[in-house]
């Protein structure tokens, strides 16, 4: 079993900046990936970025240049960095983690934009 805790939501304004956290604790795997996805309300859940213990990363095309995924190995913590924020990307933000052996998601944490 995998547990992963979030953080780091709450509300900004449109162009701010927030940074979510998510610390997973347990039978942590170490090949694994770890990720973030959204869902906003009435719509389904997407892929946001995504980061291998290697390093390598994925983002989807929203985010591209606004958002910047990392991670602490040493932690078992992946970091979301988000800039220039839009009410767009106003959703639930969910931690992934995957690995051979089973995938885990977090609770969840709002993050708002809006003035």
């Amino acid at each position: 079993q995998v547990q992963l805790v979030e953080s780091g939501g709450g509300l900004v304004q449109p162009g701010g900046s927030l940074r979510l956290s998510c610390t997973a604790s347990g039978s942590i795997d170490s090949i694994n990936t770890m990720g973030w996805h959204r869902q906003a309300p009435g719509k389904q859940r997407e892929l946001v970025a995504t980061i291998a213990n290697t390093g390598g990363t994925y983002y989807a095309d929203s985010v591209k240049g606004r958002f910047t995924i990392s991670r602490d190995n040493a932690k078992n913590t992946v970091y979301l960095h988000m800039n220039s924020l839009k009410p767009e990307d106003t959703a639930v933000y969910y931690c992934r983690y995957s690995a051979v052996r089973a995938n885990y998601w977090g609770q969840g944490t709002q993050v708002t934009i809006s003035s």
